[in-house]
């Protein structure tokens, strides 16, 4: 005879020993990457500005081009279209550190902006700055 008590099922165990495993590994992972900004920090001396010393202003040549291929020189139209009649144009105008601003036209074809960079450099002129403005923001 049987005097013991049916147990209908037994009763179900949640083992905690691989949840545990991941934590652990999952802390050691958050750790190591973790960035430490109290050891990480720069410290820096910023210079001051003198706000009294006169800034020179470089001399300018503008230099525009529009988008029928004319070349102007600080508002005054160049006789021809040639990088020879530009550089004849740029020269007596080049000194040293002087700075050449080509303002062209956006519909300007990309040959008449190569003209004006090899004019400047066949007239000794080697700083070369393009002007551009801002793009409109859309909607405005």
């Amino acid at each position: 005879m049987n005097f013991r008590p049916r147990s209908s099922s037994p009763e179900p165990e949640i083992n905690l020993i691989p949840f545990i495993d991941v934590l652990l590994v999952v802390l050691i992972f958050l750790m190591l990457t973790t960035t430490w900004s109290r050891l990480t920090e720069i410290q820096l001396n910023l210079p001051v500005a003198d706000a009294s010393a006169a800034q020179q202003q470089p001399r300018q040549i503008v230099l525009t081009i529009t988008a029928q291929g004319q070349y102007a020189i600080n508002k005054s139209p160049v006789g021809g279209s040639s990088v020879g009649a530009l550089v004849a144009v740029l020269t007596p105008l080049a000194q040293q550190d002087t700075l050449l601003v080509i303002s062209a036209d956006a519909a300007a074809s990309h040959q008449n902006v190569i003209n004006a960079m090899e004019a400047a450099r066949r007239s000794g002129l080697s700083k070369i700055s393009f002007a551009a403005q801002a793009a409109e923001a859309p909607g405005s």
